[in-house]
């Protein structure tokens, strides 16, 4: 079987975009560790809605109907630090637009079905998205109309 030729510019780059993590990424686990230090237990990788198994948070927490989402610079085109790259322009940015308009309706589809949706750029300070976490879970996520909107940390 014949290899396709690559969407990457160069081996190097593959191998480089290869290996980036999709789950426990350093500004996750920053996070992660402040909030179980704190107390706070949760899901990590989950799957909020049954109907869609494609669809996995960051964190979550099932019984406040909380789900977190900390989107890296790069995939999620973040308007500070996100730099189209050089190379394979037209494709880059095709599938930048395509992670944002997913992120909307991941978004839409979790508060819809109950969840308090709290999104965070990956260069946030961990403190600062921990404390806007723990205050929603304490606080139970969101009830009534309100849970229908979510809270984006951007």
């Amino acid at each position: 079987m014949a290899d396709a030729e690559s969407w990457a510019s160069s081996d190097a780059v593959r191998h480089s975009m290869q290996a980036n993590r999709s789950r426990d990424t350093g500004p996750e686990m920053a996070v992660r560790r402040l909030l179980h230090a704190h107390g706070l237990r949760y899901r990590v990788a989950y799957r909020p809605l049954p109907e869609n198994r494609r669809t996995s948070v960051d964190i979550a927490f099932p019984r406040a109907r909380v789900v977190v989402l900390i989107d890296g610079c790069f995939w999620h085109g973040c308007p500070d630090h996100y730099r189209a790259p050089r190379t394979h322009v037209d494709y880059w940015t095709a599938k930048i637009a395509n992670n944002e308009a997913r992120d909307r309706r991941t978004d839409r589809a979790l508060a819809e079905a109950g969840w308090s949706v709290l999104r965070f750029w990956a260069h946030d300070p961990p403190g600062d998205i921990a404390d806007r976490v723990e205050a929603a879970v304490r606080s139970g996520g969101t009830s009534g109309a309100q849970r229908s909107q979510f809270v984006d940390g951007r």
